[in-house]
């Protein structure tokens, strides 16, 4: 396969993208039904309200509108018009609309921090996802009393309901251990199963929807937009306060945007509008039916609308469901990271590629433990789905603000529409996220300060470490040579020549490798032929090969290559090579020796960054991976070159 290809897009029929799409991108939307009106309504709930007619009306009024407004119009019709080059997500976006802006490098600077605050916040999300979805889901044996009746004493209930309490952690952690056990085996394989199962999970809930809907069509006035304006206008601080609820019926909205280069945006809209919007329209409004009629099942909606017999596979099901869409946001948080890194983001790490047909398949292990160890401990300390709803929310509303924002500018700088077109349709959008990101602050200290902190931490290590790479360049390049100026010296004081092809990997185009003037200071000699070697990533997700490489011959002897790669491309050094050979270059990476620099950073006094950055930059410098194994480069054919480097 031609390695520009998307994951085979241009090899698959429509409806196979559609059934695929459905697996990856609808997951987490598609099991907020399992939660979403139970946190509204539950009196278990740390936010709740009673389920009155009214009540029920407004609040299903405000998730299908939700719905409607948030992803529907917003990201369906709009933001998937955002296409960099076939991918999407907050980075691409952000790339987007930093190339479209002709500003000040302050306004730029602006953007790309606002983006990164946004992938920061996504890695929160990652970490939540899981915990929540699965715990949520095997809770439905509580729920639907596969696990006894509690007994009526008080005292007797209360030991049950901490006994099972346990139990449901219990199930939950073996299968979240179990789901980040597997990764390194990649999801290739089971990705072709995840499509018909999460297509069953739809058709079930627009089935249990419509069983209930039958018998209660009158909660169809809920379409009415007045019902969900009324509620907050009379609802007082309660009312408001829903909304934060009300919003966990839309978080996975972002997924359809950042999953766009797996599917593409035409089958992403048709399985949306087709089947997953209908099923869960279908399914809110039956859950609102059967709580008009019975109230007392407000403790657990959706598993109550089953019949007795159907229960078991039900939980079944919503727990296969909920595993799935962890997946999906466990797969998303590679692609994050991945994008991170190539953009010089986050250090380099262990990047392993799971399938030799799909690029999108990959494994970071480091990434991997830590999302394990951070879902556990949230289990631990949050023990139920409705605690650890009051977490969820916050990281999703403040991500999609900031994609309507950069929204915004990439609409008017690249695309050049009018700001009477895009102001009116950004003020609505942003309107309603931040009545969501109003009331799901309220949520703050009941658990929404998990998301933020965690955004905070990524956020901060995002920028230490593009700061610090700066510095460094910039330290380096105090010292060193341009690549002319040394060559010229060379040729009128030539040192001892060996036989051979020396590359010299440098990150500063241009100018003289610090490994080579160390070469040459203490081994006074160079080979035959020497390669300035400087590999870049570009802010567009993938670099056709036509743009892969540069070749010039600086003098006899001396050449100067630059590779070019995109952010969601893994930089491959043989197959670079190889392409040289198009354009009179002809290297063989096997008998080649590579020089490589590696920094040893001191933190100082020096005016950069605040100390306590600059130690941090230190130990996540010592953390990456090594440039060798990175670039791939073959064993054993380099040698590295320490300095150290004050910042």
């Amino acid at each position: 396969m031609n390695d520009t290809d998307k994951p085979g897009l241009h090899k698959l029929s429509n409806t196979t993208l559609v059934i695929a799409a459905l697996g990856v991108v609808f997951g987490d939307i598609g099991t907020s039904p399992i939660y979403t009106l139970k946190e509204c309504f539950s009196p278990h709930s740390p936010h709740h309200i009673d389920p009155t007619h009214d009540h029920i009306l407004g609040v299903v009024s405000l998730v299908l509108w939700s719905l409607l407004l948030l992803v529907s119009v917003k990201y369906l019709i709009f933001i998937l018009r955002a296409d960099n080059k076939g991918e999407g997500g907050v980075l691409s976006l952000m790339a987007l609309a930093s190339h479209g802006m002709s500003d000040t490098l302050k306004r730029r600077a602006v953007i790309v921090l606002l983006g990164l605050f946004g992938a920061a916040l996504l890695f929160g999300d990652g970490i939540i996802t899981p915990a929540i979805s699965v715990l949520s889901a095997v809770e439905g044996l509580k729920d639907g009393g596969l696990l006894g009746a509690a007994p009526v004493d008080a005292l007797e209930a209360e030991s049950w309901n901490h006994h099972m309490e346990w139990l449901i952690m219990g199930i939950t952690i073996v299968i979240l251990i179990a789901l980040f056990s597997v990764q390194f085996l990649g999801t290739a394989k089971m990705g072709r199963f995840f499509g018909p199962i999460t297509g069953l999970w739809f058709v079930s809930l627009g089935a249990l929807g419509a069983s209930h809907l039958i018998s209660g069509p009158e909660i169809l006035a809920a379409f009415n937009p007045w019902h969900g304006w009324h509620f907050l206008m009379t609802g007082g601080h309660a009312a408001f306060v829903i909304l934060g609820s009300v919003f966990l019926a839309v978080t996975g909205g972002e997924a359809l945007y950042a999953d766009m280069g797996h599917f593409g945006a035409g089958p992403i809209r048709r399985g949306w509008f087709s089947l997953v919007f209908p099923a869960l329209g279908l399914n809110y409004l039956g859950q609102g039916a059967l709580l008009m009629h019975q109230p007392d099942v407000a403790h657990s909606p959706f598993f109550q609308m089953a019949p007795t017999w159907a229960m078991l596979p039900l939980v079944l099901l919503a727990t296969a469901a909920t595993v799935i869409a962890s997946q999906a946001l466990i797969t998303g948080t590679y692609s994050l990271t991945l994008s991170a890194v190539q953009l010089g983001y986050l250090p380099r790490l262990s990047i392993r590629h799971t399938s030799e047909h799909t690029r999108g398949q990959i494994y970071i292990p480091t990434v991997n433990w830590l999302l394990m160890l951070a879902c556990l401990a949230l289990v631990l300390a949050f023990r139920t789905s409705s605690n650890l709803a009051a977490a969820y929310g916050v990281a999703v509303t403040m991500t999609m603000l900031i994609t309507t924002i950069l929204f915004y500018f990439a609409a008017r700088h690249l695309w050049g529409w009018s700001i009477l077109k895009t102001l009116p349709l950004c003020l609505v959008f942003g309107a309603i996220e931040i009545a969501f990101l109003s009331a799901n602050l309220v949520k703050f200290f009941d658990g929404g300060w998990f998301p933020l902190a965690v955004g905070a931490v990524i956020f901060t290590l995002m920028t230490t470490w593009a700061t610090g790479r700066r510095l460094v360049r910039a330290s380096m390049e105090k010292s060193s040579l341009t690549q002319e100026t040394l060559c010229d010296s060379l040729k009128r004081r030539p040192p001892i020549s060996v036989p051979g092809t020396a590359i010299f990997m440098t990150s500063t185009s241009g100018r003289a490798p610090i490994a080579l003037l160390h070469s040459l200071k203490h081994y006074q000699a160079i080979h035959q032929r020497v390669i300035f070697m400087t590999l870049t990533t570009e802010d567009e997700p993938w670099v056709p090969p036509s743009r892969r490489v540069e070749v010039e011959s600086l003098s006899e002897g001396f050449w100067r290559v630059t590779g070019r790669f995109g952010f969601m491309q893994k930089p491959d050094v043989p197959r670079l090579l190889r392409q040289c050979v198009n354009l009179q270059l002809e290297v063989d990476p096997y008998k080649a020796t590579f020089f490589l620099g590696r920094e040893i950073i001191i933190p100082s006094a020096n005016p950069g960054m605040a100390r306590w950055r600059e130690h941090l930059f230190s130990f996540a410098s010592k953390l990456a991976q090594q440039p060798a194994t990175y670039f791939q480069i073959p064993i054993g054919r380099v040698i590295e070159l320490g300095q150290q480097v004050e910042i």
